[in-house]
């Protein structure tokens, strides 16, 4: 082979491996733009489930989550209720969390303060998850309207670390529009010995 072919011959598998190259790093770029992403959490709000510092991937496709998935969320706006059962906007506290949803849309939630119990659509949900004491702290968001039915279109939130969390109950976070959840926790991948998928 001649040294003219040769330089034609790696030019080509250069330019081949550049392309490949490109190719990967464009469809890893679309992946984590608009697949998955990974967050990092902040505050004690969701222990023992979750710590501080547990780094997470974060599924982008789910923007319709179901009762117990533990979600992202851009806390821009706070939604509560008026007496007349119509949202109220408010600024919220403008910052991402990380909370377990609670109640969707169009479903009826109420609380105990009293006992710490939170009841669905008038059946007590059974949380495990909450280790921390249960759910006393009443923030104001909705004092005096519960139970309250979820507006289409909305999600009610909690951290599992009730006696510190800022979530629905506050006036301060209400409840979450659907656009505002950016997406569904599904594993932990950091600390390593804590690997594995999140429930």
């Amino acid at each position: 082979m001649t040294d003219k072919r040769k330089k034609s011959s790696f030019l080509k598998e250069l330019l081949s491996f550049i392309e490949t190259l490109l190719i990967t790093f464009f469809i890893f770029m679309l992946v984590f733009t608009y697949v998955i992403n990974v967050t990092t959490v902040r505050g004690s709000s969701m222990e023992e489930t979750l710590l501080p510092g547990d780094k997470l991937i974060v599924s982008m496709l789910n923007r319709h989550p179901e009762t117990g998935d533990i979600v992202i969320i851009e806390a821009n706006d706070a939604v509560t209720m008026s007496d007349g059962g119509t949202p109220v906007f408010n600024k919220g506290i403008g910052k991402t969390i990380v909370k377990r949803v609670i109640a969707v849309g169009g479903q009826s939630l109420d609380i105990d303060f009293e006992r710490g119990a939170v009841y669905i659509d008038g059946s007590m949900l059974d949380e495990e998850y909450v280790t921390k004491g249960l759910t006393h702290l009443d923030s104001g968001a909705f004092t005096g309207q519960y139970p309250i039915t979820v507006p289409d279109g909305y999600v009610f939130v909690m951290g599992d670390n009730r006696n510190v969390s800022k979530d629905s109950r506050s006036s301060e976070v209400g409840l979450i529009p659907l656009s505002s959840i950016t997406g569904k926790a599904v594993l932990r991948i950091y600390p390593f010995d804590s690997f594995g998928a999140v429930d």
